[in-house]
């Protein structure tokens, strides 16, 4: 999307591939009403109308024949998802009715639109800004509820609403930076620049703690499941889960690779990991599926060690221990139903644990509660606080904070309002990263690139 470009008209099918009952072919620019109109036929000579849809036929205008019975909205800018002229025709969901339509418009004229150009569009033509824009393909990709809400709320503003306000505060304090460089003392209103700095350094760190809150519901917690081998792993996946997703045999052994699935606790979308027992391999390939737990366990963000508690504790299991961080390990100690020969929390003490049986379903409850609970360990609920800021955000709001924090320090080691201004025209050129107002072509490029053709 090289040097975009707003001044031709765009077509896309704008439903997923495969088979449905609807389909929905998608134009926007300055000819899109008047290539629907080439081509569609209302039925008894209906004509188009303003947000209303039309019932009628696509017909190739080359042949005269019929294409598709539809029905055709034409909507008029700027009151449309890309403030341009928007038109859409609902067809039947096969893709060869769609790909027909498709090549009908292209014939009159259209562009076939690159992925996410018509965000893109919104964005360059000022009807939603870059955090906006981004919020789009969060409330495509949510997996929860909770995630669904928090990205819907950055849709309607509830992060660049801050995120403007605080830019807007910079600019206040670099501008009164300027004057002070520029006029003399008598003719600069008095401002007192460390009591202005130090709310702007607070609000930007409540920012990071946010978007780091957020980042936990649009990216999920990754959890690995380890243990040695039939312990009970794959019967914690499959509880949890509540399907038999994963293999479960009395034979040790039995997963050689690790198992993906997401669930949904309380609206946190938790990733699972189910691991091969971490033993001494036996052949090559349990092995590598042992090579593949631990790289697991390095890249997960929390661990459940799955122990055996009706078996004495075993030279595994110390082995296993002393490669788990008690600050993200949860214990589970399995096979309560069954007499309990060992207390495998002692090998953990620093870490919290949770009994229960995978046969019987005890104690899943409360593995459930305390997983949310270890989620919003060192921070209050997320509910109402959360943005769907994404790792690009956090990272563009923890610099900002380290820019201001720069010009505090500066200020208190007796900075000129020069050097001052350097530290915080850096903070408002970031967060304008945020909300588009300094964003690179290549950065539009590489966010826009993420979406699907036809958004």
């Amino acid at each position: 999307m090289a040097g975009f470009t707003v001044d031709d008209t765009i077509v896309a099918v704008a439903t997923p591939p495969g088979v449905g009952g609807i389909g929905i072919v998608r134009l926007s620019g300055p000819q899109a009403l008047g290539i629907l109109r080439s081509c569609f036929v209302g039925a008894k000579g209906a004509p188009l109308a303003h947000r209303r849809l039309v019932y009628g036929h696509i017909v190739d205008p080359a042949d005269g024949c019929v294409v598709d019975e539809v029905l055709a909205t034409a909507m008029r800018a700027p009151a449309t998802y890309t403030r341009q002229d928007v038109a859409e025709i609902h067809a039947h969901g096969g893709m060869v009715a769609l790909r027909a339509i498709l090549a009908v418009c292209l014939a009159q004229g259209a562009r076939l639109a690159e992925p996410g150009e018509f965000t893109l569009r919104a964005f360059l033509l000022g009807r939603i800004d870059l955090a906006q824009a981004e919020a789009v393909l969060d409330l495509i990709r949510a997996k929860t509820d909770r995630a669904l809400e928090v990205a819907a709320g950055q849709l309607g503003g509830a992060l660049s609403g801050p995120v403007s306000e605080l830019r807007a505060r910079l600019i206040g304090l670099l501008a009164h930076l300027q004057a002070q460089m520029d006029f003399s003392e008598d003719e600069i209103p008095e401002l007192q620049i460390a009591d202005a700095l130090a709310p702007l350094a607070h609000d930007l760190a409540s920012l990071v703690d946010e978007a780091a809150k957020g980042m936990i519901l649009r990216e999920g917690v990754r959890i690995a499941i380890v243990g040695k081998p039939n312990v009970g792993k794959s019967s914690l996946l499959n509880r949890l889960l509540r399907a038999d997703r994963a293999i479960v045999t009395p034979y040790p052994g039995t997963t050689r690779d690790t198992l993906e699935e997401t669930l949904d606790v309380q609206g946190y979308p938790l990733v699972l990991v189910d691991t091969a027992g971490i033993a001494e391999p036996q052949d090559p390939i349990e092995a590598l599926g042992i090579e593949r737990s631990l790289r697991s366990l390095g890249h997960a963000d929390l661990a459940l060690w799955v122990t055996d508690v009706s078996a004495p504790l075993s030279d595994k299991d110390r082995y296993l221990a002393g490669r788990l961080d008690p600050g993200r390990t949860l214990v589970i100690a399995n096979k309560i139903d069954l007499p309990e020969m060992s207390r495998p929390q002692e090998l953990l003490p620093e870490a919290p644990s949770v009994r229960l049986s995978c046969l019987t379903g005890e104690g899943i409850p409360s593995l459930e509660a305390e997983l949310v609970r270890l989620v919003e360990r060192d921070s209050t609920s997320m509910a109402g606080h959360a943005s769907a800021a994404s790792i690009r955000h956090r990272a563009l709001f923890d610099q900002a904070l380290q820019a201001v924090r720069r010009a505090e320090v500066g200020l208190g080691q007796g900075a000129t309002p020069d050097l001052l201004a350097v530290d915080l025209a850096e903070a408002v050129y970031l967060l304008g990263q945020v909300t588009g107002e300094t964003a690179s072509e290549e950065l539009l490029d590489t966010i826009f690139a993420q979406f699907c053709i036809g958004k």
